[in-house]
């Protein structure tokens, strides 16, 4: 390798030493003229500096704006080149300082409904202990970055590596904490239909091998190099993502219809009232019993169709020993099979999330219990260390953990369920459909979360759920948004927020399975192993001696 592409790579011992490191001119003066002198060294040396963390910043924030409730998924990409652009020739520590910038400008506004939950009784903390804790991931994935950005094909193995901290905090502390995965960003994008081959991973992939292409592309440009195939397989990087993407889009959602079923969703209302609704559980399960007898009204007078199911939402009810009157006669009002969102005390006093089969005349059947229950919410893990900063977890007791997928052979098909935070996770969805599902319901209860943009991010995950298994989904949410997505991602019906209501719609069926149902978790499972071999690959070639090192691109 020439001595000017060695410059020219980013990330490698040669080239990519910061700015801030550089070694200051000496101080020839000592008067005015010397003060003056050091003064502008000084400057000189933090200019670049201020400007990396700024565009760092920037990036974060254009990435927060790329998810719902807005629909500009493009910025998804753009902020990933401007972080690529931020990280460009940085060393370990630098590049993971800029890395907890960009994460704190996005975690912070991205998550900042946490505040509206659990604020007034807390103040800021949550908030802002989650979104550093989200950002220290992102820190260190921009560390590990500096040492695969000096492997041909540095677009591809930098997207790889900030999947791998995806991974990691989806699964760690607590379980995990996947809210604000680069696929969810792009239900309405170009890249959506990659979905459907590799779920919300390979649409990850997508958007950040894009974002890093182009800046791949700026820094080539910007170096003054004009060889025509360096500067179409940079491009490359940029666009192939973005055209495989189009290039799949006739195909999403057309897998052959097996039939329709016409979906009731019944959406109760409730106050905006913060953690404060845990004291007002009368309050939800009122509004949901109103509005079922307004919905059983609407269909005596045929004002819509007579439903073949009925969802409530979330933790509607409180089922005790199995029976609820009331329950029982609003089915029964309704006259077909309801799938009802509860909290199920169990004979041995444990309490389930789930959600009941309740059927006309014979009453609660079976149930779906939620695999994936919300930590500090549903469960507190370290208990005892969590009770030093607050008598609240005192109070409370840890939910159940379902381990069965969520699959009910109801009004003669076999419907998914999901419930809520799942929808973030792959697999509930994914391992229902395995099981036989020909549509998925997702009943939520989005009231604890104010009207921010919690709902809306969590319906971007629904659509793309549809798209990645070729399924219709019905949202029911207790005070919404309550929506219909086509197998396409297309909402066909939704409810505003904090109104009571019910939507009623027509449903395809589907029982073909696409790429994605497929692959499983093999997809990820393959570019995780990918991105450990580039950093293992990046640090075997940081330790050989200069002028050994590979291209940038």
């Amino acid at each position: 390798m020439t001595e000017s592409s060695q410059r020219a790579a980013p990330a490698t011992a040669a080239a990519a030493e910061p700015v801030a490191e550089e070694t200051p001119r000496p101080d020839t003066g000592t008067g005015t003229d010397g003060a003056s002198d050091a003064g502008r060294t000084r400057w000189e040396r933090m200019r670049p500096v201020l400007g990396r963390l700024a565009l760092a910043a920037v990036s974060g924030v254009m990435l927060f704006l790329a998810f719902a409730p807005r629909e500009l998924w493009w910025l998804a990409p753009v902020a990933f080149a401007g972080f690529g652009l931020t990280l460009h020739g940085r060393r370990l520590w630098a590049s993971a300082g800029y890395g907890l910038v960009f994460g704190l400008a996005f975690n912070l506004l991205h998550l900042v409904w946490i505040q509206d939950f659990l604020g007034v009784e807390f103040g800021p903390g949550p908030w802002l202990a989650l979104s550093g804790v989200m950002a220290l991931y992102v820190a260190v994935a921009a560390g590990l970055m500096s040492f695969v950005g000096c492997i041909p094909g540095a677009p591809v193995w930098l997207a790889l590596v900030f999947l791998l901290q995806e991974y990691a905090r989806s699964r760690w502390p607590a379980n995990g904490f996947p809210w604000g995965r680069i696929g969810f960003s792009q239900p309405d994008g170009a890249f959506t239909p990659l979905a459907s081959i590799g779920g919300a991973p390979l649409v990850g992939f997508a958007v950040l091998t894009s974002g890093f292409g182009l800046a791949w592309l700026v820094v080539h440009v910007r170096n003054g190099r004009r060889d025509g195939a360096g500067l179409t397989r940079t491009a490359a990087y940029a666009l192939v993502p973005l055209l495989a993407g189009l290039a799949l889009w006739p195909t999403v959602g057309t897998g052959a219809e097996t039939g329709r079923r016409t979906v009731a969703v019944v959406q109760g209302n409730a106050p905006n009232a913060g953690i404060g609704l845990l004291g007002q559980r009368a309050t939800i399960r009122d509004g949901a019993l109103a509005e079922s007898e307004r919905l059983a009204a609407r269909i005596d007078r045929g004002d819509v169709p007579r439903p073949d199911l009925v969802v409530w939402p979330e933790t509607t009810v409180d089922v005790v020993g199995g029976r609820d009157a009331e329950v029982s006669a609003a089915v029964d009002r309704l006259g077909v099979p309801t799938l009802v969102g509860s909290l199920y005390r169990t004979d041995s006093g444990r309490t389930d999330n789930a959600v009941v089969a309740w059927r006309p005349g014979d009453g609660p059947g079976e149930r779906y219990t939620k695999q994936e229950l919300v930590p500090f919410s549903e469960y507190v893990p370290m208990r005892a260390i969590a009770a030093w900063f607050t008598p609240f977890v005192g109070n409370t007791r840890d939910m159940r953990w379902g381990d069965e997928p969520g699959v009910f052979d109801i009004a003669g098909t076999r419907v998914g369920t999901a419930i809520c935070y799942e929808a973030a996770y792959d697999y509930p969805s994914r391992d229902a459909v395995d099981a036989g599902a020909r549509m998925i319901v997702l009943p939520t209860n989005n009231a604890w979360f104010g009207d921010g943009e919690m709902t809306y991010q969590q319906l971007a995950m629904a659509r793309l759920r549809a798209v990645e298994h070729g399924r219709a989904v019905v949202v029911a949410a207790t005070s919404g948004v309550s929506a219909v997505v086509e197998p396409d991602g297309t909402v066909t019906r939704q409810t505003e927020m904090y109104t009571a209501g019910s939507l009623v719609a027509d449903v395809p069926l589907r029982e073909t399975t696409t790429l994605a149902d497929r692959f499983g978790p093999w997809t990820e499972r393959v570019m995780l192993g990918a991105a450990v071999c580039a950093v293992i690959a990046g640090v075997a070639l940081r330790r050989r001696p200069a002028g050994t090192t590979g291209d940038d691109a």
